[in-house]
């Protein structure tokens, strides 16, 4: 467990940066955690117990900027991503070792794809269809229940979902992005917690670092070139996806 607790700490400074520039920490902190030997449910966990406080932050100082859904009240969005996050906690509790070691890969693949082109994909799809507010509904449901169960890279693919039911500026949809991530998160956590799946040595430790790797990413979000930034970010994801598929199916 001294190996859990070495790499949590420097996946948690590097992810707590991540997530203040553009996302995506849950790719390093899970992949360092299955490395040092944590199983992967209890890893896949452990992760989302320890990133939940700094998103839950994010959301508390980017509450005043909510904008609403068209068509669709923010109480039923809401209500929807914590009934979507609960069935994902509870999939995810019953799912083997031996099963979501075998879906971390492709996962892992899904996560980098939805991060690297999420956006543009829910741009292009506009064009051609726009869906009403049961099938917003219906696919926030299955976004809370995917950030319920594994949760890579869920912000963005929100978003680019979204896209798809004329929500117009996407940028403005920021906040409700922030916020509906941690209702579905909220639930998982707290079932995550009371079934006593949560390495907590590592998870304080990743915790605490990742709050402040996420002021030393503000601090460079400010400065640097953030399609530098974003295309380094999307460069680390690909490499843990190409590592873990290596893992699962080389060695």
């Amino acid at each position: 467990m001294n190996m859990a607790i070495l790499s949590a700490a420097g996946a948690g400074l590097l992810a707590g940066a991540m997530n203040a520039v553009a996302g995506g920490g849950s790719f390093v902190t899970l992949p360092a955690l299955v490395a040092a030997g944590v199983p992967p449910v209890l890893a896949n966990a452990t992760s989302t117990v320890a990133l939940f406080p700094g998103s839950l932050a994010a959301a508390w100082t980017m509450r005043a900027g909510l904008r609403p859904f068209e068509g669709v009240g923010w109480a039923a969005m809401a209500a929807t991503s914590v009934g979507g996050g609960l069935a994902g906690a509870l999939l995810l509790l019953i799912t083997p070792d031996v099963t979501f070691g075998a879906l971390l890969p492709w996962l892992l693949l899904f996560g980098t794809l939805a991060f690297t082109f999420g956006r543009q994909a829910g741009a292009r799809l506009r064009r051609v269809i726009t869906l009403g507010p049961a099938a917003l509904l219906a696919a926030q449901f299955v976004l809370g229940m995917y950030g319920g169960y594994f949760g890579g890279a869920v912000g963005i693919t929100m978003m680019a979902v979204w896209s798809l039911f004329g929500t117009g500026d996407l940028r403005a949809m920021n906040a409700a992005r922030v916020l509906l991530v941690v209702a579905a998160n909220a639930t998982a956590v707290l079932c995550f917690i009371i079934a006593g799946r949560v390495a907590w040595a590592p998870a304080l430790v990743l915790g605490a670092t990742a709050i402040l790797g996420s002021y030393g990413g503000a601090r460079l979000a400010r400065s640097a070139d953030p399609v530098t930034l974003r295309r380094m970010i999307i460069g680390l994801c690909s490499a843990m996806t190409v590592a873990f598929f290596a893992r699962a199916y080389l060695f």
